[in-house]
């Protein structure tokens, strides 16, 4: 281990390892199989990159993160160390040379996603690797318990039949016991070892926080301008609707969702991450394998789907272990907002079925046949054909998809991208000009908003239901606003395939996964259930919920909490000596009245006022007359 801390001074300047780094390098290093659950920002990508540097050979991570692929190589490249990743985008001859790279250009560590993992050529020169450590990261995603649950990485246990010798590390920020042992027997771990760092995040106070009016709510957390922080919103047009609005009141914010290309993803990024931008405005996507420590508040304007979700968004505040709020600003209107949006999609046995055959008759398979057969698939057009709910139909496809009834290709959701790169005004100049045009342009401006600010993808047998045209008609309106430098415009024709892997067979095909449908679809109820109950308990400590959820048992409450602060809750010493020092330090730089103090420190409210009136009783302050309060001249 000597040599282990040699190697954390040497490259990442450290003289000392994070709990239990140096246990999970110790059991890598001798060749155990590990599960390793660290929280957010605990310092996870170490625990692999060290027990391999120690050996001869390459340690091969799978990801399902590009962005963290990317970061971790770029990261190991500034420090000398040999690495490459392969993600996507890349050709058939490329992929051969690195990989041929890999085998014989003594690199250090080589990076892929789940899905690349699953081609031939990756698997057999994988073979031909000196492979010393196998790590797998976010590895909730191979459990059907867990919250981010993908069918690739179902495949994952590929590496342990290439590699059987080879120690395997399962990585994770937070797992329930049963995701625990659904990862053991997925990976086919041998009698792995499980360490796990309590969740607990002393430094963060969570809060739900309840009103009719969220902006008003959203602006007294985020008063002091310059602290950075995270709102998660649940549609891509929100995120540009909410980032306007605080653009308004004088925020620098900025929305980041999937509709934008990867430049400006990039760019708007590295603003956030130079302080550039304060407040990022964006859907769940953003922030995996983002570290930034100065994270004050990360906010919910939205219920999550999940806690596993919810606590793995909110970890993203305080890495710094200074101060920080995770908040869920909440009303009535939420609840069967969530229900509608997650509950009432989730396809039963009766749909699953109706789906299949559906696709089964578009294809003109026969029954019996179709086995091994790929076709090209219009999503929206088998759904308008056959009047289907678009989410409902897409969580059908990709459960057939899981219980490897087809293989769906992903790209369907970018079959047609649109963005009006004139303003607004000009527009309609143009639409005067050919009024022709006005049906269908107008039906996308009513439908999507931020056209005028981003590309966004687009559903044509939508526009074409609303406009009352045919979607040939709406593709070469859209190709002609492209041609007289109205618009950019994408468009796949084909926007996904599908390869039957079973014969048609109909309910023979789908019957044996009846079990499984189900128990998937009471899954997913119990975790929304389990977040409800979170969002209404205000008896327990917030935390301790939390950290019981995922199997800690803690008798201690936070104190800093929305629940440990409510007016009949004792507030612990060293929560009333942080709150103090805080007010100390914003009266020092000016005087305010208590609901700036309330809005401007990362505090519930009740805790804030307690401590404002100690200081009062103790004449360490006065108030003065305008109700502003102000330390006292000695």
């Amino acid at each position: 281990m000597q040599e282990a801390r040699d190697i954390l001074k040497k490259y990442w300047g450290h003289h000392t390892f994070r709990p239990l780094q140096e246990e999970i390098i110790e059991a890598a290093y001798k060749g155990d199989d590990i599960i390793a659950l660290l929280p957010t920002g605990g310092g996870k990508s170490i625990c692999f990159q060290i027990p391999s540097l120690l050996k001869e050979g390459i340690c091969i991570i799978v990801s399902p993160l590009v962005a963290l692929i990317e970061d971790q190589v770029k990261t190991l490249h500034q420090k000398g160390i040999k690495a490459l990743a392969i993600t996507g985008g890349i050709s058939y001859s490329e992929l051969d040379t690195l990989l041929d790279n890999c085998i014989y250009g003594n690199y250090k560590f080589l990076y892929l996603s789940p899905e690349r993992l699953q081609q031939d050529l990756v698997q057999q020169r994988i073979k031909q690797m000196p492979v010393n450590l196998i790590a797998i990261d976010e590895a909730h995603c191979i459990s059907q318990w867990g919250h981010d649950f993908r069918p690739a990485y179902l495949n994952v246990s590929v590496l342990r039949e290439l590699h059987p010798e080879t120690p395997v590390m399962a990585l994770t920020a937070s797992a329930t016991k049963e995701v625990v042992e659904d990862i053991r027997k997925q990976l086919l771990l041998t009698s792995p070892k499980v360490y796990k760092k309590t969740l607990l995040r002393e430094n963060i106070a969570f809060q739900v926080l309840r009103t009719e009016d969220k902006i008003y709510r959203l602006r007294t957390i985020l008063n002091n301008k310059e602290e950075s922080s995270i709102i998660y919103v649940r549609s891509r047009n929100a995120t540009q609707e909410i980032a306007q609005e605080l653009t308004h009141y004088g925020y620098t914010a900025k929305a980041f969702h999937g509709g934008l290309s990867s430049s400006e993803k990039s760019l708007r990024l590295n603003s956030w991450l130079q302080e550039k931008t304060k407040i990022m405005v964006a859907t769940n996507a953003f922030g995996m394998g983002i570290d930034k420590a100065n994270v004050r508040h990360v906010i919910h304007l939205n219920l999550p789907e999940s806690i596993e979700s919810y606590f793995q968004e909110a970890g993203r505040a305080g890495r710094d272990e200074k101060p920080a709020t995770a908040t869920i600003i909440t009303n009535n209107s939420d609840i069967p907002h969530l229900k509608s949006q997650f509950l009432n999609n989730l396809p039963d046995l009766e749909f699953v079925l109706l789906v299949y055959k559906k696709l089964t008759s578009y294809f003109q398979i026969a029954f019996g046949e179709g086995l091994d057969t790929t076709h090209d698939f219009n999503f929206s057009e088998f759904c308008n054909r056959y009047q289907l709910n678009y989410l409902k139909a897409y969580n059908t496809l990709q459960l057939l998809d899981r219980i490897s009834v087809l293989k769906l290709s992903q790209q369907f959701e970018k079959s047609a991208k649109l963005q009006f790169i004139i303003s607004n005004k000009a527009l309609f100049y143009y639409l005067e000009e050919n009024p022709k045009f006005d049906p269908i342009v107008k039906s996308i401006l009513r439908t999507y908003g931020g056209i005028f600010e981003n590309k966004v993808a687009i559903n044509l047998a939508a526009i074409c239901s609303k406009a009352g045209t045919i979607e040939k008609e709406a593709i070469e309106v859209l190709q002609q606003l492209k041609k007289d430098g109205i618009a950019e415009f994408e468009h796949q024709q084909n926007d996904a395939s599908i390869t039957f892997l079973v014969p048609r067979e109909d309910e023979s095909s789908i019957y044996p996964y009846s079990k499984y449908i189900k128990s998937q679809s009471q899954n997913k109820k119990d975790k929304i259930t389990a977040l409800l109950n979170y969002v209404e308990n205000d008896k327990i400590c917030r935390s301790r919920q939390l950290l019981s959820y995922f199997g800690e048992k803690v008798t201690t409450n936070c104190g800093i909490c929305s629940v440990c602060l409510t007016p009949e809750k004792k507030v612990k010493k060293e929560t009333i000596k942080r709150i103090y020092e805080a007010i100390i330090k914003a009266l020092e730089m000016q005087e305010k009245n208590s609901r700036e103090l309330v809005a401007s420190l990362p505090y519930p409210e009740n805790g804030i006022l307690k401590v404002l009136q100690l200081l009062l009783d103790k004449d360490i302050i006065v108030l003065n007359p305008n109700k502003t309060f102000k330390i006292k001249n000695t």
